[in-house]
């Protein structure tokens, strides 16, 4: 019996990798704390070079 139960055992976590890889994960990537800065950084300054041009129309 314990042998047969090792043998299920395995075969049900290989199964269970198989599926893992089959069904990823909709999580968005990480960004890291200095990699948000450096986008928020950026989007203010794109927000600043556009800001003059609308007040001119």
């Amino acid at each position: 019996m314990n042998r047969r139960k090792k043998i299920i055992k395995k075969l049900q976590k290989k199964d269970k990798k198989a599926n893992a890889k089959i069904h990823k994960s909709n999580k968005p990537a990480y960004v890291s704390k200095a990699e948000r800065e450096k986008l928020a950084e950026q989007e203010n300054s794109e927000d600043q070079n556009t800001q003059p041009e609308d007040e001119q129309m």
